[in-house]
């Protein structure tokens, strides 16, 4: 199964209105950044043992670890969660740009150094959180 496909199970895997947010999130990002790189990572360790929520991914950033080594990851993530929805922006320095510059403006969301979590779609403001994915697209490329 491909990433695409992967990504259309898993949305349809969630209750509504889960579903259909996800859904609207997914397509939004996509019209952020059109072409992006896709990713999902299903949660599982090489055990095959659940270690997290399932992820949908987007776009792409090398992560650079204390001991030198590096990853290939995703910028912005999507993923279901017990309460809701958890949108990641991944790569920012300052941890409390997010909370700071979104916080405030946003909605009924927590907002951390990388996580802007909500119930659902109809709580937040939808530019608000486009204007944060944005932001996390655009510090990467100004990274790299």
């Amino acid at each position: 199964m491909d990433i695409q496909e992967q990504i259309k199970k898993y949305i349809a895997s969630q209750p509504e209105p889960k579903r259909s947010d996800m859904q609207t999130l997914h397509h939004r990002i996509l019209e952020v950044r059109p072409g992006c790189k896709l990713w999902f990572l299903d949660g599982k360790d090489s055990n095959n043992k659940t270690v997290s929520n399932p992820n949908i991914g987007y776009g792409h950033h090398t992560m650079k670890y204390a001991d030198g080594k590096t990853r290939e990851f995703y910028q912005i993530g999507l993923s279901a969660n017990t309460t809701g929805i958890s949108v990641y922006i991944l790569g920012i320095s300052d941890k409390a740009y997010l909370a700071n510059t979104y916080g405030k403006k946003i909605g009924k969301a927590t907002v951390t150094g990388y996580c802007i979590k909500f119930k659902a779609l109809k709580d937040i403001n939808m530019d608000v959180l486009e204007a944060a994915i944005r932001f996390g697209f655009e510090v990467q490329q100004e990274q790299q």
